[in-house]
């Protein structure tokens, strides 16, 4: 197996490393209800799915 002959610097690492930061899921808004919610999912505040109610949600 090859081995590097010399280690990378800092910087070079840095750069290599730059891209592996975790992003935020980006959030759609629910028409029914206006919350935040992730996109092609049902909604879980109200329930609703394209329009529709598919799941019954607990009332508090």
């Amino acid at each position: 197996m090859p081995n590097p002959k010399r280690r990378h610097s800092k910087e070079r690492t840095s750069t290599r490393r730059a891209h592996d930061a975790l992003k935020a899921p980006g959030h759609s808004e629910c028409p029914n209800c206006h919350e935040p919610k992730l996109p092609h999912r049902v909604c879980p505040h109200c329930g609703q799915y394209k329009g529709r109610e598919v799941v019954e949600v607990a009332e508090e």
